[in-house]
């Protein structure tokens, strides 16, 4: 039997890489903050990947804002990626 928390393991994780678009793009966070309408709090919480979803429409908006592409924002690394190597 397995425990709650084995259970909820996941097979991998989501690497949030909007800090490197940014960079990529030379934009600023509480620029691209602004123009698609989230606070500058929001937007660092999310580059941070420190949080637990988000919105298509958001997704949308920093698509636009940053001339990229949801792939080139977030990137799938499965939990034995390291055994692999």
């Amino acid at each position: 039997m397995t425990s709650s928390s084995e259970a909820d393991e996941l097979p991998g994780e989501i690497i949030v890489r909007l800090d490197v678009m940014l960079a990529l793009r030379k934009r600023k966070a509480k620029d691209v903050a602004a123009e698609i309408g989230m606070t500058e709090a929001n937007l660092s919480l999310l580059k941070s990947g420190k949080v637990k979803g988000v919105r298509f429409d958001t997704m949308i908006r920093l698509c636009h804002a940053l001339d990229c592409t949801p792939g080139e924002l977030l990137e799938y690394v499965p939990a034995d990626a390291g055994e692999r190597r």
